[in-house]
């Protein structure tokens, strides 16, 4: 389980959240909306401990992870397994070093475990032909599926954390990537992986997500289902989904 209690971040004068509280579970599909610079990227990084609030609490499994050094992060991060917006492959390195580098570092296996995981990854991402190409020789779509089988290399997640995961990609990849999340998350809580999905992409949001937060000026306004988001009075954020109106034939009401 995951807990934000009263959590409160601000980068100077720019409050990115105020008072934040919400819970979740592993094994929940939840999109996290909200407009650019709106902290929704910055609640993935406080659940691993990469930025820390300034006030409040961040329970994971019921620890507080807010207070913990780098070397008592691991265990909590391991977790989790984080694809962000920009992918972050390495540049020199191809496809199958890419997704081994995890291996490599977190792990003791052998260099024939490490092969072997490694195809196995990308059969299952469907990517298994480009294993020897670089990042440079990839489409946008293919570099998500190596940044997502990077992703799960060194660790077998109770929840995955999407940043932005179909932003910059065409409608068509765009919806083999949502597919494809889909696919990662599938079976029946408790025993699925779950996600958190960082986007401002409403309609891809609705191909994946059962629960939907939506935050602005660092507060939680909306959460709920697709059914009660579609029902909301709130001006704001009804223009913000407008897209799921215009999808369904319907007029904002």
């Amino acid at each position: 389980m995951i807990e934000f209690k009263n959590v409160t971040l601000a980068y100077g004068n720019h409050i990115v959240l105020d008072n934040v509280s919400f819970t979740c579970h592993f094994y929940e599909k939840i999109a996290v909306l909200g407009g650019s610079g709106g902290g929704k990227t910055t609640i993935l990084k406080l659940m691993l401990g990469l930025v820390r609030p300034d006030a409040g609490q961040i329970l994971i499994d019921g620890e507080d992870i807010t207070k913990f050094s780098e070397s008592e992060l691991r265990d909590p991060r391991m977790k989790f397994s984080i694809v962000f917006q920009e992918g972050a492959l390495f540049d020199s390195m191809n496809v199958k070093e890419n997704v081994a580098f995890s291996l490599r570092e977190y792990t003791k296996s052998t260099e024939e475990e490490i092969e072997k995981r490694v195809r196995e990854l990308l059969k299952i991402l469907k990517i298994e032909g480009a294993i020897d190409l670089m990042p440079e020789e990839l489409s946008g779509g293919m570099q998500r599926r190596v940044a997502i089988a990077r992703s799960l290399a060194g660790c077998e997640p109770k929840m995955m954390l999407y940043d932005e995961a179909t932003t910059g990609l065409d409608p068509l990849t765009a919806d083999n990537i949502c597919n494809l999340i889909n696919e990662l998350s599938k079976g029946d809580p408790p025993g699925r992986v779950g996600f958190i999905i960082v986007t401002h992409k409403v309609t891809d949001a609705a191909k994946v997500a059962e629960r939907y937060i939506f935050i602005r000026n660092g507060n939680i306004i909306f959460d709920g289902n697709l059914v009660e988001l579609k029902m909301t009075e709130d001006t704001i954020l009804k223009n913000f989904i407008n897209e799921l109106y215009v999808a369904d034939g319907m007029h904002k009401r």
